[in-house]
């Protein structure tokens, strides 16, 4: 197979290098998948120098995300399971070694692409669907008729948090940082849109609400909870999902008690080890919107990246900024020139 190891941590994602390599083989619970798209991640960036809290010991492959063909099923799985797909199927999941042309992954790091979606949509939805519905749902208790600020709402999390929120019957307001990303932020579904670089971008969704009351709800991938406390209603949530901007936020508690506001975090990648059985809760939930055509893909198209010796320039283009939803690598295989 070919892929992209790592044998030590390199500057930055122009040192990632594709080399031929041993196609793994899989453990008795694992399946082989055959790659055909890669979805790009932050934390790739982070891991591929050492800076994540997540370092496999070299060496390793890179990436994560993808979505591809099962080569090959395990033939039981422990407690005499009866495995939920076969050769031939198409799936999508997490697991080390994305950027590459196969990965072995369990089950549970697994499920079954949605009918009609493209491989490019797929690979990008294992990590942002469920972070944004867990978030919404589950712990901010989203209910028709909320008003939804949602920042960063072109990114990966964005996207699929505003096509959440207006599925529960949500308002959404959308936060981004150019007028494309506004657009883009729109074209799925968000009903109205502000420039957060705008110093008064808190005043901007406080006088869209009605009477002026704010926000019921903020979702926050950014680590702008306490400039959103301006523009929060009496009774908000306020859903920390993460901190792109780099700074882990300090805020003033006597504002979350005037308010009588609830502040509340999501970390996603913590339920299989905390609370595995909403795990099923919410894929049964995210699936059942995608069966109603509420739920959509997030793959960035404005540019396409085709081939593991893109990696290193979709992985540019997500850490730029100029990118929307998921930047995501076509990963074609001998005999296909594209998939």
């Amino acid at each position: 197979m070919k892929g992209i190891q790592i044998t030590e941590y390199v500057k930055g994602p122009e040192d990632l290098k594709v080399l031929n390599l041993p196609t793994p083989t899989p453990k008795p619970d694992e399946y082989l998948i055959a790659i055909h798209a890669s979805a790009t991640n932050f934390f790739d960036l982070l891991q591929i120098r050492g800076k994540y809290q997540n370092q496999p010991p070299f060496p390793w492959i890179a990436g994560s995300e993808f979505s591809g063909v099962v080569l090959k099923a395990p033939s039981s799985l422990p407690g005499g399971k009866t495995p939920k797909f076969q050769e031939g199927d198409k799936v999508f999941g997490a697991s080390q070694g994305g950027y590459a042309t196969h990965v072995v992954a369990t089950e549970e790091r697994l499920k079954g692409v949605p009918e009609g979606w493209s491989y490019e949509d797929a690979a990008g939805m294992f990590v942002t669907a469920p972070t944004s519905y867990a978030g919404l749902v589950v712990r901010a208790g989203i209910k028709k008729g909320d008003w939804v600020l949602i920042h960063a709402a072109a990114g990966g999390v964005g996207l699929a948090a505003v096509q959440i929120a207006k599925a529960f019957g949500a308002t959404v307001v959308a936060t981004a940082g150019t007028q494309h990303k506004q657009d883009v932020a729109r074209s799925f579904g968000a009903d109205y849109t502000v420039d957060y670089r705008q110093s008064d971008w808190p005043e901007q969704v406080k006088k869209l609400t009605p009477k002026g009351r704010g926000v019921d709800i903020v979702y926050d991938p950014v680590g702008l909870i306490a400039q959103s406390m301006k523009c929060t209603a009496w009774n908000g949530r306020l859903l920390v999902i993460g901190f792109a901007a780099g700074n882990i936020e300090k805020m003033a508690t006597n504002r979350i008690l005037l308010k009588n506001v609830s502040v509340v975090g999501l970390h996603w990648g913590a339920y299989a080890l905390n609370e595995p059985e909403m795990q099923d809760q919410v894929w049964d939930g995210i699936f059942a919107l995608v069966k109603e055509g509420k739920y959509r893909g997030t793959a960035f198209t404005d540019r396409e990246f085709v081939g593991l010796e893109s990696v290193p320039a979709a992985l540019k283009a997500l850490g730029g900024r100029g990118s929307w939803g998921k930047v995501v690598v076509k990963v074609p295989h001998e005999g296909q020139s594209k998939i």
